[in-house]
């Protein structure tokens, strides 16, 4: 009986400390038209998808750049940047999200592995 005790209580605080761990990576952005944040430069064709608060690099290695959000649907964003002729669209929800804890100032999401815009690595949320 004690040992079922036990290993309910070890269960319940591994479930407890799971449910945590997944609720401090930001794996969406929240965006609205006429946000301001930092994308991808990679063309249109881009596979990563970085979106970040902060300025910094691509996963693909490439320099953010500022853009603006001009459109807003289910899961996904249209963003213009100075110099492009057109919209591009990205995802608003990333397979990884940077891995530097819930006060992150970067909020960085990508749908590729590497680091976030603070230079953490970036975890695995989907």
């Amino acid at each position: 009986m004690k040992k079922s005790l036990v290993f309910a209580l070890i269960t319940m605080v591994f479930a407890l400390v799971a449910t945590v761990a997944i609720a401090e990576h930001k794996t969406s952005l929240d965006l609205k038209i006429g946000d301001e944040v930092y994308v991808c430069n990679c063309g249109e064709a881009c596979p990563c998808h970085t979106i970040s608060n902060n300025p910094g690099q691509c996963t693909c290695g490439k320099d953010l750049v500022k853009a603006k959000v001009t459109k807003v649907d289910k899961g996904t964003a249209d963003f213009m940047a100075e110099g492009w002729e057109k919209a591009r669209t990205m995802k608003t929800a990333g397979k990884y999200a940077c891995n530097c804890g819930p006060k992150c100032p970067c909020d960085t999401i990508s749908q590729n592995p590497g680091n976030c815009t603070c230079g953490v690595e970036m975890k695995a949320v989907m």
